[in-house]
């Protein structure tokens, strides 16, 4: 039998108000052994994430691991998107074996989680295999997290994968909540957010509006 097709978004696809995004150690001290993605993309990426999760008032959890002793502040271009929220530190490097986050986790009370940081064969691979084995549904940005090598990062991505992780990029996270240029109400922030980091597209965005004052809508 052959389907009806309806002007509805599919099931699997994130909005605002459906997940909790966990931002995790996105420190220095992990940022200096990171080779499979360079520093300067990577806290591109990372601010997009977390400015699009603000804008949009995603609920979302920024954690680090040692902060005071050993890793150092999670990157600046994160803490300032989401003003005055405290961030959970830990001693473990599966961020869901650590009390304080998973009651946080609980108290959104969010089905869906997505995950980004460093890195990603161990501080992503572990809350992701734990919270599938809840039974929670799991995404991960995977051009916001990063590994010591290409090689440890794809096979992490690819375990991830395996168990039932769905990968996304940053810039589709961002897009993937607006949805529809029709929705004045986030249009200037998804371009704003866009056109501060969204990289070429980014530019495109600047180069339309300025020369022919184009409207994506």
């Amino acid at each position: 039998m052959t389907p009806t097709a309806t002007p509805t978004p599919g099931a699997k696809l994130l909005t605002p108000a459906d997940h909790t995004l966990i931002m995790i150690d996105f420190q220095s001290q992990m940022a200096f052994a990171t080779k499979s993605i360079d520093a300067v993309t990577l806290r591109n990426n990372a601010a997009l994430v977390a400015h699009a999760a603000a804008g949009f008032g995603a609920s979302a959890v920024l954690t680090t691991v040692a902060e005071k002793s050993f890793s150092g502040p999670m990157f600046e271009e994160i803490t300032t998107a989401f003003p005055g929220q405290a961030l959970l530190d830990r001693t473990s490097m599966n961020t869901w074996e650590d009390a304080a986050v998973i009651a946080e986790i609980n108290r959104i009370g969010k089905r869906r989680i997505v995950l980004s940081g460093l890195w990603t064969s161990v501080c992503i691979v572990g809350p992701a295999l734990s919270a599938l084995d809840q039974g929670f549904e799991v995404y991960v940005i995977a051009d916001a997290c990063g590994d010591v090598s290409e090689e440890a990062h794809e096979r992490a991505m690819q375990r991830m994968i395996q168990a039932g992780a769905q990968p996304i990029t940053s810039l589709q996270y961002l897009l993937e909540m607006q949805r529809d240029w029709a929705r004045t109400g986030t249009y200037e922030m998804t371009t704003g957010i866009a056109k501060k980091f969204g990289g070429a597209y980014g530019l495109g965005i600047i180069y339309a509006k300025s020369m022919f004052n184009a409207h994506e809508a």
